[in-house]
């Protein structure tokens, strides 16, 4: 049997491939893609399940799959009865139709039910009415913080005009109010009990949220109401409004919202805002989730705000859509990017821009209302988690958020899709809960009460006939129960009726067909005596009582199987209906066989299969048996084309000779058009006539074919030919008589006057129609037009000129859209009187300076009378070329920040004083002005006399937003002054702006090169955009060297595949010639390459060219040496003079070109050495080059060194030359730092991340990626991806993850170079301890809502101005006591395992000519942390007496402990010596004041001790000289007790914790010792920004297990070594090193090892190197180690996600690694003691 198996083996493999060739043409395609059938399944309701067409035949003899498409089951044989077939249905419960007599908002229909199979989706058409006029209600909402307290005096008096207002908008209106500050608690709010009682003089207690006024239609109430109010207060800037917002919208009943009313609700504020978990609340992760219930008591206060966490943006949306209530946020300046980005989240909401005091506020809702009412969002409410909706409307436009542009007064029609979903998170919709597959979805629209409800299920029904099934049934042989048509045995049975017995002895001897030897054909498996054929791909390939036959091998048609109109089985086609044949390639019926006259095959043919047998066929019989004229028709007509013409007017080529024709010709009037569907049509020769035939029957039996020929032939009328030559001559004549009239205008320019033709004077106008610009090639912002004057030249003509941007937009100048208040930046250009000197292009000198000043004091006189003028900025000066005779005179350009409605009145005004020749005192001349808006400009240019040609200097607007293709159009308007006419009015400016896919560029503007190189090798760069190829042109070309002389004429193409960044242009350098020898020719021989022609998309980048300059030799005493450079003489006794003109510049991230020009003499060759700079030279690298130049390789990316060369003979070396400063370039960074995880709850978390340890560049953004994955850490969906790119903010906050599900998290670094590695880390926060919020200060950090679809962004970022109050308020709200306008306070909390408050102090020394510092300082515990923001402007206080000490430059706090402090700062600047110090602080609140005076200059700190634990003090400092006291600096800290110094972000007692950290140790070294204890070295990091404190060493386990254990080592040493003892063989250890400095803790530099046993000696490693580096050193035999350690309590909760692959270094004694990025360096302990070291490139001894 297993010898017949092996022989079937051949047959089995060919019919594979058969099967995969069939497949691969398209045959299994249909089962391929058949869902119902691929899925086999077993049951009726399983198979209804897979898909919303699947169908289940019940048929007992039906011998098919059961389940398959409904038709594939009728047309193998199924009953109709027989097929279980589920369709969705949907019904219209309530519909009333829309009645737009009612005045009331309306919705039809009223109720749907629908019932859905999985995946299917049904549609419905929704109508909606809004009237014309609609109740509306008004709730205005008000920060009452105490720097809102001028805008509610300014509302308390707009009682009437709110009432106007509301009038003019509807007769049926509401109005109310409420008001709100923040949380009554710490530190939002000041918990002492005078300022609880009354925050500021004549204020209201603190509180979070009240109901004022409720909704009323009585405006005298309402005024009189919200006169009683007062002002209230807090503490820090952004306030608790969302807690208002929320209880407005909840609340709907106590705020008094109507049913069928629009409901709008002001949000009036000049702060930002607190939100769910930010990091400045610290009740952040302590306080419960907002529960979205009303909780406002019997007077309209909310109080529950001390109880629950503010709401975040997503729940604001959601419950502001439900109520339908539409948010207008009025804010300051100060506070609109905030609530711009917060108001993109809602469907339909606005924003208006209030002024400082709020009096534009009725004007500001009056705009916001205009546009509201134009707008509708319609929003499904309650949607099942297994359906989704959708909205389109054929009749609106859609807006980017969603809502729809509508009209009101008109029903709108929408259409609304249901769809039922087959998966969610990879689960089938029936598995789901009930409640998750059915519900009621409210479908309204936005603002509208009236909803459309969908009562909608998923049918997961069981099949009728699974409830009908017999037991133990008599068909399935009592061994199995018949359900829908089928047996299911029971265990043990198996067979159609269930009659088979695995068990039961095999009968063969039945399945063998007669005639052959094998059971089944070799193609099944026999059981029970009845063949079980094999099947394929799923699917049943062979049939058969002994599987005889193949499925696969009935008759073809074209190729296809039965062709496709029918199944195989058992060998046959079993063809559909309709069809017959061998091969169903017969139709049954007759219709192909109809002709055009209705009959069969035109009565010459019968149909067979579909197709006409005729009885006649030639050339010319169609498919139906008729003559076809469109066959050949066209040969026929030009084969009897001579024959026609002899017959019927006897000419032709056959004239005369017509009896060799055998045509009937017959002559009629008119061929008519039914007698002939196409006509034969020819031009006769003989008189240029068309004449016209046609034919019948078939033409290639020609006595029978009948030629129609039309009598008439159609002629052209007659001749005008004599006509041209008169015409020509005409012609010439005129045109002799205009050259001679323009030839005497020339000649008499006096006469012109006299001339009728040329006595209408002179005309202006631009040069030019039109202008195409590319974006690329432009070099300035500008475009100079000519503009020109024709005729007499006498007097002068002023033109008055404007331009408009975008004029191919439709409706371009239609800005009445734009908010007139909105501030803009006006560009104003005027022409002084004075000239012009170059002193007024540098901004430093005297001359400019005063100018400036003189032209802002003057125009912002001018200016100040038109509301909302600032004050100018940015003035600077320029000369306008081609401007006439005053082209010499200064143009000064000034930019004017003022609204969008004051333009006319800036354009007025500027034209008055033009004209007046002055503003106030600053003279200008007359006749120029430009003035430049965001969208267009205006503006006058001068002819004077005798000038013909003057330039308008005509802005381009150019936008990172501009189409690829713009117009401007500029015209000429009028000519207020002179007589001149305008004649060119127009010119079009077009723009074309490409999208690049590469920028291409040399890397330098210049290149110096030696003749001794004899190669220039210039590199070109390559900055991928989109990935692809690029091409480029290059070429040289002379300046001052020349091609042939000095250098050779270098041309060709470089061609950059995908991927590429960097190419080489080289070009071969000549020797110098005799001639030049001997001339000593001293010019500067230079060269410049040029890039050209970009192809593939690519643009030319910064530099599109370069010049290189050739260093020319020349010979002293037959040596040669460098010209243009001084001499250098030869060292005594023949050693060599240092080379000359060291140079050095980066070729790419790890190599640099180092050159220089021989010295004097004959040197045998050149030593470099090179070191890191800051190295100590003793640890240089040392190279042996022969030519005057060396490429200096596997250097660190981006990374300083310091270089030097000298030269030796046979004498030694010479000396050294000047030491050279070189950078590499930028590599891309290594992976992130560890990621660490703060857990909020199970559904939010803090993600923060360490910088790269290897930045290789500035680090210039990261991107977060986060998805969910499943059990396989397989993702499950797409991956997320969020941008940050201030590289400062390394942590963002998750909110609305899924509870109990991983996500995989990834991070990733960019810098110049490009996107380095990810870090990854897969966690389930479920699984994690929850720990509360800990967010330093970065307000910047982004707020990700996981489940923000397309209808969110990715993030919110926060500005750090949330955290400061508005620069113009009056009243800040972070003052305390008394208004410190220039240092304030911010207090954050950060919870510990106590309270612990992180404290934020401003200070800002406002002295002239000295330091102007910001000072922050956080203290948490006995730790603190301080950030300077200095900037250093040098020179002494011209208002302090010389002598005098300047304010003390910097001022450092460290806490040593909950009562005492260390107070330090930096000597300040003083012309004589400082004699010593005086340090005073207070409580800052007020109390006792305390003095230290310090004698001793030196002494630049003091230690403060019984200080009050968390109390805030002020503190002063100030610098002693023997002319007597400067100014002082100040500083406020507070000592915050109770930080728990598990914290992850409690920084080390004492240290003053900045952001200047040290980047990550050297690379790790690892020395085995023993089987249970290794040696850890490390070097001190390349960037220590500092001294080092000591280093933190953490180890262990990889894999988990044990406690880490956390080592610090005191010291700075170049290399710090460590033993670690207590280790485990063969268990690989993480091992991780931060160097410390008093500015905190730096990256880490990780390494994994593991200690194997000795049998092997082996000891591995986990790295990712690519390069190889052995080092060997000498060490005496016996060496010891002297290690100090301490434990760290730190442990903050890290989960890390390092991949690692293997690499093993065997010796047979102990190995350690040192893992080094993209370098490997391995050391080797030998039992003699010592340690060698070899170079696997270069090898020396120094």
């Amino acid at each position: 049997m297993r010898r017949k198996r092996m022989d079937v083996l051949p047959r089995a493999c060919a019919g594979l491939l058969l099967l995969s060739l069939l497949c691969a043409t398209g045959l299994c395609q249909r089962s391929k893609n058949n869902r119902c059938v691929l899925s086999r399944a077993k049951s009726c309701t399983e198979c209804i399940r897979v898909d919303k067409d699947c169908s289940f035949c019940t048929d007992e003899s039906f011998e098919e799959s059961r389940c398959d498409l409904r038709e594939n089951l009728l047309r193998y044989g199924c009953g109709e009865a027989s097929i279980v077939y589920t369709r969705g249905e949907m019904q219209t419960q309530q519909n009333f139709s829309i009645n737009t007599a009612l005045q009331r908002t309306q919705v039809s229909p009223q109720g749907m039910f629908m019932r859905l199979r999985a995946g299917e989706e049904m549609s419905f058409n929704m109508d909606v009415f809004q009237p014309s006029e609609s109740p509306v209600d008004l709730y205005i909402l008000m920060d009452f913080s105490y720097s809102m307290s001028d805008d509610l005096d300014n509302l308390k008096s707009m009682g009437q005009n709110l009432a106007e207002f509301l009038q003019a908008l509807t007769s049926n209106y509401t109005i109310g109010f409420g008001k709100f500050v923040d949380k009554v608690s710490s530190p939002q709010t000041d918990m002492r009990p005078e300022k609880l009682r009354e925050p500021w003089n004549n204020a209201d207690s603190p509180f979070s949220f009240k109901n004022v006024i409720r909704l009323t239609s009585n405006i005298n109430y309402f005024s009189q109401e919200l006169r009683k109010e007062r002002i209230s207060g807090n503490l820090d800037a952004p306030e608790g409004g969302f807690d208002a917002i929320l209880q407005t919208a909840v609340c709907k009943d106590k705020i008094g919202w109507r049913k069928d009313s629009t409901h709008l609700l002001v949000f009036s504020t000049e702060s930002a805002f607190h939100y769910e978990a930010d990091g400045t609340n610290v009740l952040a992760g302590i306080l419960a989730r907002n529960d979205e219930q009303c909780h406002l008591d019997t007077n309209g206060t909310y109080v529950y705000d001390t109880k629950q966490d503010y709401p975040s943006v997503p729940t604001l949306v959601r419950l502001l859509g439900q109520h339908n209530i539409i948010p207008i946020f009025a804010v300051t300046n100060h506070s609109y990017s905030y609530y711009e980005k917060l108001r993109k989240y809602f469907p339909i909401s606005e924003i208006g821009v209030l002024q400082e005091d709020s009096s534009n506020i009725v004007e500001l809702l009056r705009t916001a209302f205009e546009r509201i009412r134009s707008k509708m969002d319609i929003r499904a409410d309650f949607i099942p988690k297994a359906m989704k909706t959708d909205f389109t409307s054929l009749m609106y436009e859609k807006t980017e958020s969603g809502s729809f542009h509508i009209t009101r007064g008109e029903v709108g029609k929408f259409n609304v899709r249901v769809k039922a979903l087959e998966y969610i998170g990879g689960q089938h919709v029936c598995s789901l809960p009930e409640k998750d597959r059915q519900g009621v979805i409210h479908v309204k629209p936005t603002s509208l009460s009236d909803s459309l409800k969908v009562t909608a299920s998923v049918i997961c029904d069981v099949c009728p006939c699974e409830q009908q099934q017999e037991f133990n049934s008599r068909k399935c042989s009592f061994h199995g129960d018949f359900v829908c048509g089928q047996c299911i045995c029971h265990p043990g049975w198996r067979g159609d009726t269930c009659d088979c017995s695995p068990a039961s002895s095999p009968n063969n001897e039945a399945c063998i067909r007669p005639g052959d030897v094998e059971p089944c054909s070799g193609r099944g498996e026999c059981l029970c005596g009845k063949c079980q054929c094999y099947s394929e791909d799923l699917t049943q390939r062979f049939d058969g009582a002994f599987c005889q036959y193949d499925v696969l091998q009935c008759p073809r048609t074209s190729g296809f199987l039965c062709n496709d109109r029918g199944r195989c089985s058992k060998g046959a086609c079993v063809c559909e209906s309709g069809w017959e044949g061998p091969g169903c390639e017969c139709p049954m019926s007759n219709d192909t066989c109809i002709d055009s006259r209705g009959g069969i095959c035109n009565n010459h043919g019968r149909c067979e299969c579909g197709r006409c047998i005729c009885d006649k066929a030639s050339l010319y019989t169609s498919s139906t048996c008729e003559i076809s004229y469109s066959l050949g028709f066209q040969a026929v007509c030009e084969s009897i084309r001579d024959c026609v013409r002899c017959q019927a007017w006897g000419t032709g080529n056959t004239k005369g000779n017509c009896s060799t024709c055998h045509l009937q010709i017959q002559m009629v009037e008119e061929l008519k058009k039914e007698e002939a569907s196409e006509y034969c049509s020819f031009q006769d020769e003989e008189d240029d006539c068309t004449y016209h035939y046609t034919l019948e029957g078939d033409p290639t039996v020609l006595p029978n074919t009948t030629v129609r020929v039309q009598k008439k032939k159609e002629c052209p009328p007659g001749s005008f030919l004599w006509l041209i030559p008169l015409l020509i001559f005409l012609i010439l004549l005129l045109g002799l008589l205009l050259l001679l009239c323009w030839k005497f205008c020339a000649c008499c320019k006096a006469c012109l006057a006299l001339l009728p033709c040329c006595a209408r004077g002179r005309t202006v106008g631009f040069k030019e129609d039109h202008y195409m610009l590319r974006h690329s090639l432009m070099s300035s912002d500008h475009l100079d037009t000519p503009m020109v004057r024709s005729g007499s030249l006498k007097g002068r003509d002023i033109v008055r000129w404007k331009i408009n941007n975008n004029v191919h937009k439709q409706g371009f100048t239609s800005l009445a859209a734009a908010n007139p208040k909105d501030l803009i930046p006006y560009g104003l250009s005027l022409r002084l009187t004075r000239l012009f000197t170059q002193n007024l292009v540098k901004p430093d000198t005297r001359e400019c300076e005063q100018l400036r000043k003189e032209v802002e004091e003057n125009l912002n006189d001018v200016f100040k009378h038109i509301p909302g003028c600032h004050k100018l900025q940015q003035t600077k000066f320029r000369l306008q070329p081609n401007s006439g005779k005053r082209q010499d005179h200064t143009i000064v350009d000034t930019v004017l920040t003022a609204p969008r409605s004051a333009k006319p009145e800036i354009i007025k005004v500027t034209e008055k004083h033009v004209s007046h020749e002055a503003f106030n005192d600053l003279k200008v001349s007359p006749g120029y002005y430009t003035v430049t808006s965001d969208q267009d400009a205006h503006g006058m240019v001068e002819f004077q006399e005798a000038v013909e040609l003057v330039d308008v200097r005509v802005p381009l607007f150019i936008r990172e937003d501009d189409d690829d293709e713009k117009q401007l159009q500029v015209e000429a308007i009028d000519v207020p002054t002179g007589i001149a006419e305008i004649g060119r009015r127009l010119v079009n400016i077009t723009i074309i702006k490409e999208q690049a896919s590469s920028l291409i560029t040399f890397l330098q503007p210049a290149y110096s090169h030696s003749r001794f190189d004899k190669l220039a090798k210039i590199p070109v760069l390559r900055e991928i955009i989109d990935n692809g190829k690029s091409q480029v042109t290059y070429r040289t070309r002379d300046l001052t060297a020349k091609n042939g002389r000095d250098y050779i004429f270098t041309e060709g193409d470089l061609v950059f595949q995908p991927g590429e960044t960097r190419k080489e242009v080289q070009v071969p350098l000549l020797e110098l010639t005799e001639i030049d020898t001997l001339l000593h020719n001293c010019q500067l021989k230079q060269f410049a390459v040029d890039l050209l022609h970009p192809k593939y998309g690519a643009k030319i980048g910064r530099y599109p060219q370069t010049t290189v300059t050739i260093a020319d030799p020349e010979v002293v005493d037959g040596v040669p040496s460098m010209t243009g450079l001084s001499q250098v003489s030869q060292s005594p006794k023949g050693r060599l003079s240092a080379p000359l003109n060291p140079n050095a510049h980066a070729l790419s991230s790890r190599e640099i070109r180092f050159s220089w020009f021989p010295p004097p003499g004959k040197p045998l060759g050149y030593k470099v050495k090179y070191w890191i700079q800051g190295d100590p030279e003793s640890e240089a690298h040392l190279i042996d080059v022969k030519a005057p130049s060396a490429e200096l390789s596997n250097l660190y990316p981006f990374c300083d060194y310091e270089m030097q060369v000298c030269a030796y003979n046979a004498m030694g070396e010479g000396a050294y030359s000047d030491i050279i400063h070189c950078r590499t370039l930028e590599d891309v960074p290594s992976e992130p730092g560890r990621l660490a995880f703060n857990v909020v709850s199970s559904t939010v978390t803090q993600l923060s991340w360490a910088e790269p340890a290897e930045t290789n560049g500035e680090i210039t953004a990261y991107e977060v990626s986060y998805g969910l994955v499943n059990e396989d850490n397989v993702p499950i969906g797409p991956m997320k991806k969020v941008l940050v790119e201030d590289p400062k903010k390394r942590m963002v906050l998750i909110e609305n993850l899924r509870e109990s599900q991983p996500y995989r998290y990834m991070v990733k670094a960019r810098n110049g170079a490009g996107w380095g590695p990810e870090r990854e880390a897969t966690i389930n926060l479920a699984t994690q301890p929850k720990r509360p919020m800990s967010i330093p200060i970065i307000p910047d950090v982004p707020i990700i809502d996981a489940e923000g679809g397309e209808d969110y962004d990715s993030y919110l970022m926060y500005s750090a101005d949330v955290l400061r109050s508005p620069a113009g308020s009056k009243h800040p709200s972070v003052s305390d006591d008394s208004e410190h306008l220039l240092n304030g306070r911010v207090d954050f909390s950060f919870p510990g395992s106590g309270s612990g408050t992180l404290t934020r102090t401003t200070n800002t020394s406002y002295h002239q000519l000295t330091s102007h510092m910001q000072q922050e300082h956080r203290v948490l515990g006995s730790s603190s942390l301080t950030r300077d923001y200095s900037t250093m402007l040098m020179g002494h206080d011209s208002r302090l007496p010389l002598g005098v000490p300047d304010t003390p430059t910097r001022l450092v706090f460290s806490a040593l402990g909950p009562t005492s402090l260390k107070v330090s700062w930096q000597e300040p600047h003083c012309e004589k010596e400082v004699q010593g110090y005086s340090v005073q602080y207070q409580l800052l609140n007020g109390g006792e004041v305390h003095r230290l005076t310090i004698p001793n200059p030196s002494q630049n700190s003091v230690v403060v001790e019984d200080l009050l634990p968390n109390h805030s003090y002020i503190f002063k400092v100030k610098a002693q000289s023997e002319e007597g006291w400067g100014p002082e600096r100040e500083g406020v800290i507070t000592i915050e007790s109770q930080v728990d110094p598990q914290s992850p972000l409690s920084p080390v007692p004492g240290s003053p914790f900045t952001l200047s950290t040290p980047s990550a140790p050297g690379p790790l070294v690892f020395t085995a010792l023993s089987p249970d204890s290794l040696q850890l070295s490390w070097e001190r990091p390349r960037k220590p920004n500092g001294s080092i404190l000591g280093y933190m060493v953490t180890c262990e386990m990889l894999h988990g297990g044990g406690e880490p254990r956390n080592i610090y080592v005191e010291g700075d040493n170049p290399e710090t070594t460590l033993t670690v003892p207590h280790l485990s063989e063969n268990v690989p250890y993480k091992f991780k090193v931060q160097a410390k400095t008093t500015q905190g803790f730096g990256p880490e530099r990780e390494g994994i090892i593991t200690i194997e046993s000795q049998d092997g000696g082996t000891f591995s490693q986990f790295g990712g190197q690519q390069y190889m580096r052995e080092e060997v050193y000498n060490f005496p035999t016996e060496y010891s180690t002297k290690t100090s350690i301490s434990h760290s309590s730190l442990d903050p909760h890290f989960t890390d996600g390092m991949l690692m692959t293997t690499q093993r270094v065997e010796s047979a004694s102990s190995t350690l690694t040192k893992q080094v990025t993209k370098e490997f360096v391995s050391r080797t302990v030998m039992s003699s003691g010592t340690l060698t070291k070899q170079m696997e490139r270069q090898f020396y001894e120094a």
